[in-house]
């Protein structure tokens, strides 16, 4: 489980590298669209941060209980 948690938490990084892609491809042609992918990019770099905040919680609490 926990390392499912980890994968996805990369995913969002992902996602936030292939929006900055386009932002840089879209800038000169739709400023708008460049703006949208913007918005994903900061979204997805909040998730990751976000993501990897609960799973260091939960793992924390995992090593807890078991101690």
């Amino acid at each position: 489980m926990i390392k499912i948690l980890r994968y996805t938490e990369y995913l969002y990084l992902f996602v936030a590298i292939g929006s900055i892609y386009k932002i840089v491809e879209q800038w000169n042609v739709d400023r708008n669209y460049a703006y949208l992918f913007m918005f994903f990019t900061v979204a997805a770099i909040g998730m990751f941060l976000f993501r990897r905040k609960y799973r260091k919680r939960f793992e924390q609490r995992q090593r807890d209980n078991q101690q």
